[in-house]
């Protein structure tokens, strides 16, 4: 709390007075953080025809990896930290973190969905396993490219994830 008042020039008792402890400070700066996770997924893949489905799955891949390398102080994301330290003892990060996921994970199936409509993925792929996959790699992406990993390698994970989802069998002309 000291650091907190020192950078913004509020005193410890008015960041008190407004947050009530060092718990209810973390868990509004983690909420707004997951929120913004959620409102940038959105962003990028919302809106637009079916037509436009792949490119703006193609489009947050890529956001996703060029952001984790632009990072190259690691310090990582706060969601991914706080989850992996926190939800196992503390419910709201817990609550939080299900929450931002599951939300990740229905903007991703909204737009497997809009790929199998335009005809860009298969239609006998299950679409929520396959949005279930790109969550994981795309979280996945940031905890590789804060390890150290190079950013072409980072980038390729993309799209290699990409490159995976099933595309519909060529149809015979008969």
């Amino acid at each position: 709390m000291d650091q907190i008042a020192a950078t913004t020039g509020l005193g410890k008792g008015s960041l008190y007075g407004a947050f009530g402890d060092k718990s209810a400070l973390f868990h509004r700066v983690f909420d707004e953080w997951a929120a913004a996770i959620v409102e940038q997924a959105a962003l990028r893949l919302t809106g637009g025809s079916d037509k436009e489905a792949f490119a703006r799955l193609s489009a947050y891949a890529h956001f996703v990896a060029e952001n984790t390398c632009e990072d190259t102080d690691r310090r990582g994301c706060l969601l991914a930290k706080g989850t992996a330290e926190l939800a196992q003892h503390d419910p709201v990060v817990a609550r939080r973190s299900a929450e931002t996921m599951n939300a990740l994970l229905a903007l991703l199936h909204t737009q497997i969905l809009a790929c199998q409509r335009h005809g860009d993925i298969d239609n006998n792929a299950d679409p929520q396993q396959l949005a279930a996959l790109l969550l994981a790699v795309l979280r996945g992406i940031e905890a590789v490219g804060k390890a150290g990993v190079d950013p072409k390698t980072v980038t390729g994970i993309a799209d290699s994830a990409l490159a995976v989802l099933p595309r519909p069998a060529p149809s015979s002309a008969q």
